[in-house]
């Protein structure tokens, strides 16, 4: 079995409903990861953040974890941004915020996801309209992120919570129309599992597309506490000869930190 790399929800904060594992500065939060046995951190923050740049490198070092991602949802969940709004204004602040989100993940050596800021079709809109208008800001984006080397990851969310890019296929049918470069499918088991009438064949179409993987079980808990069979979703990455990291992005119980601890746990167990 592949010796895989394994990463952990984190924020400086999050209500308990948040499926984030880690909380503290990033910092802090490579640490306990490192105790906890993993490789790396994903970030969730806002783009604004002041980071302090000096000690997360020192922790890169002294931990010997990583910042492996940039979540950037908070743009939308907070800032109220949309890549596909019909106000001018909005997208101008959305493409602002993106490119900050991209200049912070050149200097943490990450990446960025990209999946709730992308925004939603308003009800009765025209579909191809829209998609049109995010594969432009798109393609400025990523061409932004490739001059930093910094990869753009569109996640694949449920169709309960948005209505673009609710399968994997959609999503690489989406990319490889309007041939975007330094464009990937960020995969979620917890969201493979509404929507997707098969994971293995969800991560197989995005064989050369998949930039990012995260872990829940069916219930979102832990990865190990529920119904899914996660030796043939493995199984599956190796197949398609993915190498990034897997993220274990789930619901904070019992706790946090032992929610992760039971996750590693549970996938360093299944990879030997």
């Amino acid at each position: 079995m592949k010796h895989w790399k394994f990463a952990v929800s984190s924020a400086d904060e999050a209500p308990a409903t948040a499926p984030i594992l880690l909380q503290g500065t990033v910092e802090e939060n490579l640490q306990t990861a490192a105790d906890l046995g993993y490789d790396a951190i994903e970030v969730h923050t806002r783009e604004d953040v002041e980071l302090d740049y000096d000690a997360i490198r020192a922790a890169y070092q002294s931990a010997g974890t990583r910042v492996s991602m940039v979540i950037t949802g908070r743009l939308n969940t907070e800032g109220m941004c949309s890549l596909i709004a019909d106000e001018p204004y909005i997208v101008s602040a959305t493409m602002d915020g993106m490119r900050q989100y991209i200049d912070m993940a050149q200097k943490l050596e990450a990446d960025i996801v990209i999946g709730w800021v992308k925004g939603n079709i308003p009800k009765g809109g025209k579909r191809e309209k829209y998609l049109d208008r995010l594969a432009k800001n798109l393609r400025i984006l990523a061409a932004y992120g490739a001059e930093r080397n910094v990869r753009l990851s569109l996640e694949v969310i449920n169709r309960y919570e948005v209505n673009i890019f609710t399968t994997a296929q959609e999503t690489v049918d989406f990319l490889e129309k309007y041939q975007l470069d330094n464009c990937y499918v960020h995969l979620d088991t917890f969201h493979m599992g509404i929507d997707e009438c098969d994971p293995v064949e969800a991560i197989r179409a995005s064989k050369g597309r998949l930039g990012y993987f995260h872990l829940a079980d069916n219930s979102r808990r832990y990865p190990g506490s529920g119904q899914f069979d996660f030796s043939r979703i493995l199984n599956a990455l190796e197949e398609i000869g993915y190498d990034g990291y897997l993220s274990v992005e789930c619901l904070p119980w019992p706790t946090g930190e032992e929610a992760a601890r039971r996750a590693v746990m549970f996938l360093k167990d299944l990879s030997m």
